[in-house]
């Protein structure tokens, strides 16, 4: 398996939400939640001794074969490339949040604590406006409105339905 995380908090909320938009999308039948859900964010202290930066050179000349919104096979050969390679992650650019970076952990081995650390409660709330995330210790608020992700899996997004 892979464990796939983002650098930071901001790039992880901005993922998930994009995420839970694609199931709506998906489902245009299935009203929105009542109430927020609550999500926990959590930091990995990571340490490898092999990795992969696709946003430096010369593999960042790539850029846009590992940022298409829909089609994962440019990433899915480089990870299997990587594997070969004995790699034990790979850093590459966010789709969602194109100014930060996500990290595929390829082994446990690339886990430095057994544990996970600085663990925060998200509360993310869904409907018609587009999505909000809220965290209040620390407080963070992030809002993405109908328009905040430009794929065309969430083009025909059907705002408008019932709780």
């Amino acid at each position: 398996g892979v464990y796939y995380a983002a650098e930071t908090v901001l790039t992880a909320v901005a993922e998930m939400a994009f995420y839970r938009l694609l199931f709506f999308a998906e489902s245009p039948a299935t009203p929105w939640p009542n109430d927020a859900a609550e999500y926990t964010a959590f930091a990995a202290a990571i340490k490898c001794e092999r990795a992969i930066d696709l946003t430096r050179p010369p593999l960042d000349r790539d850029d846009k074969a590992w940022t298409l919104p829909t089609d994962y096979t440019a990433c899915q050969a480089i990870a299997d490339v990587a594997r070969e390679a004995e790699m034990q992650a790979i850093r590459y650019r966010s789709v969602r949040d194109p100014k930060g970076a996500n990290i595929a952990l390829l082994t446990c081995k690339g886990f430095a604590k057994a544990k996970p650390l600085e663990p925060q409660t998200w509360r993310i709330r869904i409907g018609s406006f587009g999505l909000q995330a809220i965290c209040e210790f620390p407080d963070k608020r992030l809002e993405f409105s109908r328009t905040a992700f430009a794929d065309p899996r969430l083009a025909g997004m059907r705002w408008e339905r019932g709780h």
